[in-house]
């Protein structure tokens, strides 16, 4: 059985939809992003088409992750954002986060969050005790 403890944030699945964000009911988590431009495909495939430029093709963009940060002193623990998102960006990962002595030791950032986290918030817990 999976236990609600922290949240793992597998990066390379992210898209920066914004889903977890919109369907968050404490708005623990913001995400910025920025969008860049995509090699065209090729120019047979678009050609004909509004907005396709002949010699390159259909432009394409994507959302490239800046930042993905979670707020554990509003969340609940309650995993809509991990049900939610379409692309299995999310999923439990361990213990609850230790608490600190203050609230900005509480916002956790992609690279904290990421793959691997549970496993280095467990070793920081063995050190302490």
């Amino acid at each position: 059985m999976t236990t609600h403890g922290r949240i793992r944030l597998i990066e390379d699945r992210c898209t920066s939809c914004m889903i977890c964000v919109r369907e968050c009911p404490t708005w623990c988590i913001h995400i910025e992003a920025h969008s860049e431009e995509l090699p065209p495909t090729t120019p047979e495939a678009g050609l004909g088409r509004p907005g396709v430029h002949p010699s390159r093709g259909r432009e394409r963009r994507h959302n490239v992750l800046d930042s993905f940060d979670i707020d554990w002193s509003l969340c609940m623990y309650c995993g809509i954002c991990i049900e939610e998102c379409p692309f299995d960006a999310l999923e439990w990962a361990g213990e609850h986060v230790a608490g600190t002595d203050s609230r900005a030791g509480l916002v956790h950032d992609r690279h904290t969050l990421g793959e691997g986290a549970a496993e280095r918030g467990q070793r920081g817990q063995r050190e302490i005790e």
